[in-house]
């Protein structure tokens, strides 16, 4: 099985009519995913690869019966994307923008709070059930279904864990990049308490970073909630206080948001944690099997 997407999901991408949001619809199809309309206002009867596309969500979910939304629509408006979506009651929304405005994001994540819809990122690349679909940005031929669920902050590591896992013959079941940002929508919790859920998931890789309380968070849940193994990365080990790397949320702003702190905190919570991303393929094949 997998968690968020399957072969069911129908997806809309808001902005579809951009340079990247018709290249990564054309990704998305590709591998499968079922691409049932874009939106961009002001283009309503158009078409991308036969796709047809809409001036708002509402009608394109209503027309079409999409469930899901990907959007690529950029910063500076890409929270109002967001809330089009929720107020449509689109089920799950996928934001793969950079550079949206924190206070934005605030805003968003209140009225997120009052609807039914799930929001995964911003800044991220999306999540992948492997034979199933697609939505988002990652490379589709590395995955290989599976049962093993992956989680990560970071959308580069989360493309090199499952290019070891594959290696090894771990097939996965559904991987999402929650992003990296200091305010994102679906976190470390919510997707280890879905992959506890899932019949098929039989273990986890979650990969953290510096910065946040995420990781120390998830740690406390595995402990509590969880019965599956769970192997788990925090990249940024040499890190120096202060100095952001790479995502915007990943700045070691005191000693509990260190890579050594979240080590510890994982290692307390019964995670297994690999502390060299060159040996994470090996240990999660001596513990998955």
């Amino acid at each position: 099985m997998s968690i968020f997407i399957d072969h069911r999901t129908r997806l809309m991408v808001q902005g579809i009519t951009g340079r990247e949001g018709r290249f990564h619809t054309r990704q998305c199809l590709d591998y499968g995913t079922r691409v049932v309309a874009g939106v961009t206002p002001g283009k309503g009867g158009q078409k991308v690869d036969d796709i047809p596309v809409f001036d708002s969500v509402r009608q394109a979910s209503e027309v079409t019966g999409a469930d899901c939304s990907l959007v690529f629509v950029p910063p500076l408006f890409a929270a109002d994307a967001i809330l089009e979506a929720a107020e449509a009651e689109i089920p799950l929304i996928v934001a793969i923008t950079e550079g949206i405005p924190i206070l934005d994001m605030l805003k968003v994540k209140k009225y997120l709070a009052g609807t039914p819809s799930r929001l995964i990122g911003p800044n991220c690349p999306g999540l992948i059930s492997p034979d199933s679909s697609k939505v988002g940005i990652m490379p589709g031929a590395i995955h290989t279904r599976g049962t093993i669920g992956v989680v990560s902050r970071s959308g580069t590591l989360t493309y090199e864990v499952v290019h070891q896992l594959t290696h090894e013959g771990l097939g996965q079941s559904t991987c999402v990049g929650i992003g990296g940002d200091p305010v994102v929508g679906t976190g470390f919790i919510d997707c280890l308490a879905a992959f506890e859920a899932d019949p098929l998931t039989t273990g986890v890789v979650m990969v953290g970073e510096i910065g946040g309380s995420s990781e120390e968070e998830a740690a406390d849940f595995v402990a509590a909630k969880m019965s599956k193994p769970v192997v788990g990365f925090i990249a940024g080990l040499t890190a120096p206080p202060g100095r952001r790397m790479g995502h915007a949320g990943a700045i070691v702003s005191g000693a509990g948001s260190s890579a050594a702190a979240k080590i510890a905190a994982l290692e307390k919570g019964g995670i297994r944690v690999c502390r060299d991303l060159a040996s994470l393929g090996r240990i999660c094949k001596g513990i998955f099997g």
